[in-house]
């Protein structure tokens, strides 16, 4: 008996990637057609991000600036869990999602690769707490994992890549600033393996 998997398409707004159009599907798979029984979902994209702690590591001024641009390119809207299915956890803003995002063809295997957005809050076992100013605005601004090797899959890096040093710093200054919030995130999942954990589908495909 052939298990149901959800499979749901996903593409998300990014102030600096032209206010790209956003569709969202969940849906069962089947062996016979993929695409059948989507149900849309509506993800959050756009809310507050964290006040910062009282001790701050850089000027009030960087911070806030960091924070501004942290909410203008909906960084929560991927890091907090519930809000890829518009429905986020409020107590975890920026703590990583046990929601992933699913990145290979969904029309090719019933098991699409899945990764989960990090936690991106300062606590040091599960989130940037022992990440350095330019570990994380290597992240931000170049994909770059905390040793810079490899590079984060569904990061859109690309959309950030020209942010000036005073923008990607400004930022890792306001999420080195957050309360830190202790969650870890599921284990990213390669092409061709189960998750028990609900994902959405991110990417756009054309065929020849």
């Amino acid at each position: 008996m052939m298990t149901l998997n959800r499979l749901n398409n996903f593409s998300v707004s990014r102030a600096l990637a032209l206010a790209t159009a956003c569709v969202i599907f969940a849906a069962c798979a089947t062996a016979e057609d993929p695409l059948d029984n989507l149900v849309e979902v509506k993800s959050t994209t756009l809310f507050d991000a964290p006040a910062v702690r009282p001790a701050k590591p850089a000027s009030q001024e960087t911070v806030a600036h960091g924070k501004y641009l942290v909410e203008l390119l909906g960084c929560g809207a991927c890091h907090t869990d519930g809000a890829l299915l518009g429905d986020p956890n409020m107590q975890a803003w920026l703590a990583g999602s046990q929601v992933g995002i699913a990145y290979s063809n969904p029309l090719k295997g019933s098991h699409p690769g899945v990764v989960f957005p990090s936690n991106i809050t300062p606590d040091v076992e599960t989130g940037i707490g022992g990440w350095s100013r330019d570990q994380v605005a290597a992240a931000i601004r170049a994909g770059a994992g905390r040793h810079g090797g490899g590079t984060i899959v569904v990061m859109p890096w690309q959309a950030y890549a020209k942010l000036s040093d005073e923008d990607v710093y400004a930022m890792a200054d306001y999420l080195k600033s957050v309360e830190p919030v202790r969650l870890a995130t599921p284990d990213n999942v390669p092409p061709g393996e189960p998750t028990s954990h609900d994902y959405v589908h991110f990417g756009v495909y054309w065929t020849r």
